[in-house]
């Protein structure tokens, strides 16, 4: 394919003044810039974008892309950090947050519904109730059941 010159090939580096006043390609490098200059970049793409494209949806999309990649970039900066380095007071809003505190939601659910389940263990087994009826009443592995018996008994 490559040898019928019908793909040209393009070196993001090599594209100079395109580079910087196409948001398409900004946003391309953006995914392999470094990470010292990484937020400098996305800066200046949001801005790129809040000047030149007018339809909102395709604004705000293209934002959150822009943070998504940053996010991804630099997993170990907190929301607040992100938010300050990227000048938005937004980032609440965007999908990527969104689906992240559902997650966490959820998965705190789950967490919470499994504790509430060890916590009933010792009041059964005070009733008399056998550690298999235990298991299958709460839908848990024998295992875990006697180990929360183990640990009340310590």
């Amino acid at each position: 394919m490559l040898a019928i010159n019908r793909v040209r090939r393009i070196y993001l580096d090599e594209l100079g003044e395109v580079a910087e006043t196409s948001l398409g390609v900004g946003v391309v490098k953006l995914v392999i810039e470094a990470e010292e200059t990484a937020p400098q970049l996305a800066r200046r793409l949001i801005d790129q974008a809040k000047q030149q494209l007018t339809d909102e949806v395709s604004k705000r999309d293209l934002i959150n892309l822009i943070e998504t990649i940053i996010v991804y970039k630099l997993p170990k900066k907190s929301r607040e950090e992100i938010e300050a380095m990227l000048g938005l007071s937004e980032l609440k809003q965007t999908k990527v947050y969104q689906e992240a505190l559902e997650e966490g939601k959820q998965q705190g659910l789950e967490e919470g519904k499994q504790q509430n389940k060890l916590e009933t263990i010792p009041r059964m087994v005070e009733f008399g109730l056998s550690l298999d009826a235990i298991a299958q009443l709460l839908d848990l592995p024998l295992e875990v059941v006697q180990q929360a018996v183990q640990q009340t008994d310590r």
